[in-house]
């Protein structure tokens, strides 16, 4: 039903268009043939509609795509941003925690992934040279 609205927001002109020559259709044709081209008119807009539905969803997934890597890299940013403040705490789990005052990195020592939350979100980011150095930097730090 959402699709539905969002279609008549954008593309009332279709609408518009498919009703005017309706009307048309219905003051210059009889019989039979009137309700044919009318059940066509319709059945067009119907099928064009639903085939808008895809577009939208296809749309929405590749902003949800780039609305999390913006986030991933706005995170990862941050992170360069506060290395100097951050705190690496030793877990009694064998786990670690590194945090700044908006980002905060868990994860296990020598693991692929670790979890990242910023910004009250939650992500899994793989461990590159970046978040690397950064998770050595705050370990170092809390140590020495």
């Amino acid at each position: 039903m959402e699709f539905l609205t969002e279609f008549l927001a954008q593309r009332w002109y279709v609408i518009a268009g498919a009703l005017v020559i309706l009307f048309l259709v219905i003051k210059l044709v009889k019989t039979v043939i009137k309700w044919v081209i009318i059940l066509g008119i319709v059945a067009a807009v119907y099928f064009y509609g639903a085939s808008y539905k895809d577009q939208l969803l296809e749309y929405g997934s590749a902003l949800g795509t780039k609305v999390a890597a913006d986030v991933k890299n706005q995170a990862l940013k941050t992170v360069t941003d506060e290395a100097k403040e951050a705190k690496y705490t030793q877990n009694p789990d064998g786990t670690f925690t590194v945090k700044t005052k908006s980002v905060r990195i868990d994860g296990k020592p020598g693991a692929s992934d670790v979890q990242v939350t910023f910004m009250n979100q939650t992500f899994t980011l793989k461990v590159d040279d970046v978040l690397k150095r950064f998770i050595e930097q705050a370990k170092s730090g809390t140590a020495g």
